[in-house]
């Protein structure tokens, strides 16, 4: 859901690392805390912060912790915060959190079985510190359960609408999965839906984990794009690629979903990639990397964050050394990335001067900009 966005230079080559912000939403029982603890387990070394139910926040070893977390604020370390109410607090746990001495990669707020998910979400984009990003809003469905929730809370089609991501759990305890899934599936707005048991979605979904090896620069491409972290565990995982830079990732429940790698010489058109943008798919759940826009803007590369429906460009210089090229990642789970590869591949343009306004769908989505969107969850 969220990868390691940029924010602005500080005077050096790279800009400043932003966190990405996952909001974990569901009602009781439906195996958030589940999914939370299977994150931690399967972190390969990433290491995650989270701010658990009544916003008790605690910073977590994904490697030492796992399994600590409860139903309940938990007091772990320096102990348990206290509630936040509103976005100015919220914002001084993001802060603790987000603090570079934390080595946080990523921060997953679980929201309470009965808490109000668009609050949350507007929330972190209300967030005026420029540490972090929105990483997006992970709604838990219990498949089982899932006809009697909607009798008792018929607000879960509105939570479902605003999703990005949905895990649909516990569909080994359901006669009919595909019924669910697909009845889930009608009652989102193009988010990823992802099938699940015990909680398990792999992590990439969510964040990029981090690599064995010290990472160079800020959102290198091998970073973007590591698959070789150990995925194997006990359930198995079979998975694939194709030869042109297309993942598929099959075999049991917890593990489906689908890649592409796109890389180009040839810089983009701005027009013709925010049209794409604009009509990407359903389950087009991540987007991530950075885009040579030509002529268009000579100066800078546009480093690119987008999940679900929320989008933001990060321009920032290019280096004598770069090779000036667009490298990007799209994750999704029943996308057709051959078709998406061939979309992208009619961005490209080689016109050798710029389009006078061409640039301004790209610039509604720089932060700061005096078009930018209102900060919606489903803005992008």
């Amino acid at each position: 859901m969220g990868n390691n966005s940029v924010h602005e230079t500080d005077g050096g080559r790279r800009p400043q690392q932003q966190i990405p912000v996952v909001v974990l939403a569901g009602f009781l029982g439906s195996g958030k805390t589940t999914l939370l603890n299977h994150l931690l387990h399967r972190s390969a070394g990433s290491r995650i912060g989270a701010i658990v139910n009544d916003f008790g926040a605690i910073e977590i070893d994904a490697l030492a912790v796992a399994g600590a977390l409860g139903d309940s604020t938990v007091s772990l370390g320096n102990g348990c915060l206290c509630c936040a109410v509103d976005a100015g607090e919220l914002d001084v746990y993001l802060g603790k959190l987000a603090a570079p001495e934390t080595g946080v990669d990523v921060i997953v707020i679980e929201a309470s079985g009965l808490a109000e998910p668009q609050e949350l979400v507007r929330m972190v984009l209300a967030s005026e510190h420029p540490g972090i990003v929105y990483g997006g809003l992970v709604e838990v469905v219990d498949a089982a359960e899932f006809d009697d929730t909607r009798a008792r809370h018929p607000e879960i089609d509105r939570h479902l609408a605003l999703a990005d991501l949905v895990v649909v759990n516990k569909l080994d305890r359901t006669a009919d999965p595909e019924r669910v899934l697909a009845l889930v599936g009608s009652l989102t707005d193009r988010a990823a839906v992802v099938p699940a048991t015990y909680g398990r979605v792999d992590p990439e979904f969510l964040f990029d984990c981090r690599p064995s090896e010290e990472r160079i620069g800020q959102l290198s491409f091998d970073d973007l794009h590591d698959h070789d972290h150990d995925h194997n565990d006990s359930h198995g995982d079979d998975r694939g690629t194709d030869g042109l830079g297309r993942s598929g990732h099959a075999g049991h429940l917890h593990t489906g979903y689908d890649s592409l790698s796109f890389v180009s010489d040839v810089p983009l058109d701005p027009r013709r990639l925010m049209r794409f943008l604009d009509s990407r798919p359903e389950g087009l759940y991540r987007i991530k990397g950075h885009v040579d826009l030509g002529p268009n803007d000579l100066r800078n590369r546009y480093t690119m964050h987008a999940v679900g429906r929320f989008l933001r460009f990060y321009p920032e210089p290019w280096a004598p050394a770069d090779e000036r090229r667009t490298q990007l990642v799209l994750i999704g789970s029943g996308i057709d990335t051959e078709a998406l590869g061939t979309e992208l591949k009619g961005c490209e343009s080689d016109a050798p001067h710029a389009d006078e306004h061409g640039m301004w769908g790209v610039l509604r989505y720089v932060q700061g900009s005096e078009d930018e969107p209102d900060p919606e969850p489903c803005g992008g």
